[in-house]
């Protein structure tokens, strides 16, 4: 049996994502895009901090000079803390104003892969892009309604992505000149909800937050069902590993669109009993 805990912290997010463990910082950062804010949870004490954002903000990854690096509504931009400091870098789609940032990580390479949405999720306008680190993007992909959970085999050959409206979880050939060969790896059934947030193990497994779905699960490299761990939050949304052996699980959720409940936009934790991978950061 799973243990999880819930991180009492007296506040629930409306769209808790992108959670980020932080080796620097010994720390796990989160975003909740509607609020907007930036939470970050110390492991050396416990303490929670949370910055209040300009404007919708998707996800964060660490910067090599020390910073964060946002994907927000208006594009990517440098984040610094204590004081905060929000500085544009670019904005890839001035010409669709409606959309924002949804979910994005950082490769082993140093560059940034995250996708865009149409905020009131009518229209399949949305990209997936590659934000280099001399801070050159490019379109690697389009037609998304929601796209979500950019993840990494620790192999280095497949790169994950999905479209969250559409239930489907796409796996790519990944390579230092970009992507290919893109194909339906894994779908959710309407009783499975919609695959959200996603990161890999250790292992090559795949571990993916599943929204209306409630629950995480755990998929092989050849994309067949090995667990699946109920939580108590209806929407689950990201999931990373942390720690120095990369083996405790943070997991995100959402209040939105919910009654209000102690559980449904809380942050947990969980035993996972496998370690993951260092996360990638931005070379910019």
């Amino acid at each position: 049996m799973v243990h999880w805990r819930m991180i009492d912290r007296g506040i629930r997010d409306s769209l808790g994502e992108g959670a980020l463990w932080s080796v620097r910082d010994n720390a796990v950062y989160w975003v909740d895009i509607l609020a907007p804010a930036l939470s970050r949870l110390s492991l050396a004490d416990g303490a929670i901090e949370r910055w209040d954002m300009p404007e919708p903000l998707g996800w964060v990854v660490e910067d090599a000079t020390g910073g964060l690096i946002g994907g927000f509504q208006g594009g990517f931009a440098r984040i610094s803390l204590d004081p905060l400091a929000v500085r544009p870098i670019a904005d890839p789609e001035p010409h669709l104003p409606g959309n924002r940032m949804n979910d994005g990580k950082a490769d082993r390479h140093g560059a940034i892969w995250c996708g865009t949405m149409d905020m009131a999720e009518r229209d399949a306008c949305g990209s997936l892009y590659r934000l280099a680190p001399d801070g050159g993007w490019q379109v690697m992909d389009s037609g998304y309604l929601v796209p979500n959970g950019p993840a990494f085999s620790p192999c280095g050959r497949w790169f994950y992505h999905s479209d969250t409206a559409r239930r489907t979880i796409y796996r790519f050939e990944l390579s230092e000149a970009g992507i290919g060969g893109k194909q339906p790896f894994i779908l959710f059934a309407e009783e499975d909800g919609y695959p959200d947030g996603m990161t890999t193990d250790s292992e090559g497994y795949l571990w993916v937050a599943h929204w209306d779905g409630g629950r995480i699960s755990r998929f092989s490299p050849d994309g067949r069902l090995d667990r699946a761990i109920a939580l108590p939050a209806r929407r689950v949304t990201s999931i990373c590993f942390a720690g120095e052996a990369l083996d405790r699980l943070f997991v995100t959720s959402a209040a939105t669109g919910l009654p209000p409940s102690d559980q449904d936009g809380a942050l947990f934790e969980l035993e996972a009993g496998v370690s993951g991978a260092k996360p990638g950061i931005y070379g910019g």
